[in-house]
């Protein structure tokens, strides 16, 4: 690959790496709020007590203001793989693109229907019938996140598709095994909770805030609690779906659990690194240096997350290259260089394949085909150069995996507290817990932010696991032509959070209104 083709390729990682850091600082605020600002319009209609409404209101104005960015850089996100990456919508769009069309088809239009009841339906409608809309607000949010993620699952873990040499496509043969993969769902849930601790975060950060300026003390003791509780709750599964995340991962993509590890050489009762610092001097996989300068292991216990088993061997990245180590189905784990070899054979089938279509040689086309769906789970070695290739960033994944988990242990710990003090009822005393929830918000936005990084970073080199590397998805674009849109993009979207960052900080200073009188009018007939 010459530099000219391997720049526009990072640049078009950059790109899409930009488009979606900035997506998700929207998406997580929206199914959040989405939550909290149903369940507290729920104990509006349960108790009737109209400062309940009040507070929901003033959260989905908030709740509004956000959504309406979010949708904006999440049309940009999508339209970049037709730009950017043309390779891979060829190779697998039937697939991908799937969940992709139901997003827009059913979930975005259940938001839209309903969005528009709950801003403008309070004195129009009766009050359970705007509460079904407030939460028809958030499910279809709740599913909006769902396609697009069992999309995003299916290119760690693919599978229910087939490859059509006829049109080298691959074609999805089943779609429950796309849409439930055990990949698929635990990462929904996973990252789910991951959006409910943002919003919570969210919540009892600028609550906090209004304690500090002794401001509307009552709406904010209320949504603290609420807020409190869900984020308590999310944090907590977010532990508990972190385990089945490390589980997949072990099994479909040891790579990146070696990476999220900093594991070169495997091992049998292998530890987890509660706390480290990589060694900078080691620069090769296969090298003597240390990759440590310390470390704090939990004995057995990577081991014990990823496989079930105390005992069990887990790979390192050398093993991972050099093979020759036992998998969990029993065969003999390969080498880069045998699934290099078979990848390559594989590329050479389909070429051979359709020639001897083009010459109708069916005899040899179909011996063709039998070798490349022989090899093709080896497909995508086929076009890496090096074992290097195959190692993600260890470093920004093994610090980018250590510090979320870090952050979600301390927000445990945090809206345990928060919950004490409301239950005391002495809030409004301890300022030094109320500088503690506002200045804890950029924690949780990080602790999302690092969760993809985990996530994508790990992945590398691949766009799809095993079958189609970055440089063979990307469009044949000039990377000039990237360079002049990643710099047009950077400058929209930072635009974009400038202005909604302005709009909600004037929305939370002018503060929660008292909500109005509910009166359902009715047609005249």
């Amino acid at each position: 690959m010459d530099l000219i083709s391997a720049s526009a390729v990072n640049w078009s990682r950059a790109q899409f790496a930009l488009t979606a850091g900035y997506h998700w600082l929207f998406v997580p605020l929206t199914i959040g709020l989405g939550l909290i600002m149903a369940v507290m319009e729920s104990l509006y209609v349960k108790t009737g007590d109209e400062k309940w409404k009040t507070v929901a209101t003033f959260w989905q104005k908030i709740f509004g203001i956000n959504f309406a960015i979010g949708v904006a850089t999440g049309i940009i996100l999508e339209f970049q793989f037709g730009t950017n990456w043309s390779n891979y919508s060829w190779f697998v769009g039937d697939i991908f693109g799937a969940p992709l069309a139901i997003e827009g088809i059913l979930a975005f239009f259940l938001e839209a229907t309903f969005i528009s009841i709950m801003f403008f339906g309070w004195n129009r409608v009766s009050k359970k019938m705007h509460l079904t809309s407030t939460w028809l607000v958030f499910i279809g949010a709740s599913l909006s996140a769902f396609w697009i993620l069992v999309a995003n699952a299916w290119m760690q873990y693919p599978t229910g598709m087939e490859f059509n040499p006829e049109t080298v496509r691959n074609e999805m043969v089943d779609f429950w095994a796309v849409t439930c993969s055990p990949v698929a769902y635990n990462k929904f849930l996973h990252t789910t909770f991951s959006c409910w601790a943002v919003g919570a975060a969210f919540v009892v950060a600028v609550s906090g805030w209004y304690l500090l300026k002794k401001r509307h003390t009552d709406f904010a003791c209320r949504s603290i609690r609420i807020g409190s509780l869900v984020g308590l709750v999310a944090f907590v599964m977010l532990a508990v779906t972190g385990d089945g995340s490390a589980y997949h991962v072990a099994q479909k993509q040891p790579m990146k659990l070696a990476a999220m590890e900093g594991l070169y050489e495997g091992k049998e009762g292998a530890g987890l690194v509660a706390m480290g610092m990589l060694n900078p001097a080691k620069q090769a996989y296969n090298d003597e240096t240390d990759p440590y300068i310390f470390k704090i292991e939990l004995p057995k216990l990577l081991s014990l997350l990823g496989y079930r088993n105390i005992h069990a061997f887990v790979p390192g990245i050398t093993d991972i290259v050099d093979g020759g180590y036992t998998l969990s189905d029993g065969t003999t784990a390969l080498s880069f260089r045998e699934r290099k070899e078979r990848g390559e054979l594989a590329i050479r089938a389909l070429a051979d394949y359709q020639t001897a279509r083009e010459q109708e040689r069916d005899a040899d086309a179909a011996n063709q085909e039998s070798i490349l769906r022989e090899n093709y789970a080896h497909f995508g070695y086929g076009y890496l150069d090096t074992a290097e290739d195959l190692i993600p960033n260890v470093p920004l994944t093994f610090y980018s995996f250590h510090l979320m988990v870090m952050i979600g242990v301390y927000f445990i710990l945090f809206f345990l507290v928060m919950l004490y003090y409301t239950g005391k009822k002495d809030l409004h005393n301890s300022r030094w817990l109320q500088y503690v929830a506002l200045w804890s918000l950029p924690l949780a936005y990080l602790a999302s932010q690092l969760g993809w990084v985990v996530a994508e970073v790990g992945r590398q080199p691949w766009t799809i696991q095993d079958i189609l590397p970055v440089q063979a998805a990307s469009s044949a674009i000039s990377s000039h032509n990237v360079v002049t849109t990643f710099i047009l993009f950077a400058v929209l979207f930072t635009g974009l959070l400038v202005a909604e960052v302005t709009i909600m900080v004037k929305q939370i200073k002018k503060g929660p209104e008292p909500a109005a009188q509910e009166k359902v009018s009715h047609p005249q007939g």
